[in-house]
């Protein structure tokens, strides 16, 4: 929590010069701010690894120097939950190297008061722990819903989405950023409150059903365009 307490903050600063409107950057990569936040995203991802490996590895040491009985009870929690941490840590490198492809491929876009919830969407099959609708880019009337996919690292969004959330909580989350295709997948981010960095980056699925549904990539408007630029991002899209 401190670690990401620190991103939030270093995260605000900018350095003199920086245009801070996202609409002047052809892609999200070529916004100095975001690209600091990515970085910082990343160097607290690698810090959070290395220290959960130390921390598991010290546990099992002191387990197996120590082979006291009580004290092997007292650490095996610890050596169960640190590995465990470990490979969650670990699954955040590559989704980071995922989210730098995204920032180098789309633009920043700006969503007002997009609908969001915590209950399943009706319209997303498989697994899902919170979802935003933002708008299909050929048709921006139609909006298409992209969920979390995990409950890594969602605390802080669901805090804001939850009916609980207070006015003020609620409100941090009201506008927020969005790079990526719905179609495919979006990298969300909120910004900070004088609306030049983004924060919180998380990359959300699309998991609607193309064929149940009678949908199809070609009934969302999806061009050869679209479909090779999802490649390069890591999606590989088949048309139904």
């Amino acid at each position: 929590m401190v670690l990401w307490t620190f991103l939030d903050t270093y995260s605000e600063i900018r350095e003199e010069g920086d245009t801070v409107n996202i609409s002047d950057y052809a892609t999200a990569w070529g916004h100095p701010p975001t690209r600091r936040a990515w970085g910082v995203h990343l160097a607290i991802s690698a810090t959070c690894l290395i220290a959960w490996i130390v921390v598991a590895a010290g546990s099992l040491a002191a387990v197996v120097v120590f082979a006291s009985p009580v004290f092997s009870l007292t650490c095996v929690p610890f050596v169960i939950y640190s590995t465990y941490r470990v490979f969650v840590q670990a699954s955040l490198l590559p989704a980071a190297m995922r989210m730098k492809r995204i920032l180098r491929e789309y633009p920043w876009n700006v969503a007002e008061g997009a609908p969001r919830g915590l209950s399943s969407h009706p319209d997303v099959l498989g697994r899902q722990c919170g979802w935003f609708e933002f708008p299909n880019p050929a048709r921006p009337e139609e909006r298409l819903p992209v969920v979390f996919p995990s409950h890594v690292q969602v605390g802080w969004w669901h805090r804001r989405m939850a009916p609980r959330a207070g006015r003020e909580l609620g409100a941090q989350i009201d506008t927020v950023w969005f790079a990526g295709d719905p179609r495919f997948l979006c990298l969300l981010a909120a910004p900070t409150a004088d609306g030049s960095t983004p924060r919180r980056l998380h990359v959300l699925h699309q998991q609607m059903d193309s064929e149940q549904g009678h949908r199809s990539l070609e009934s969302w408007g999806v061009t050869a365009e679209d479909i090779e630029r999802g490649r390069r991002v890591g999606v590989h899209p088949v048309r139904s």
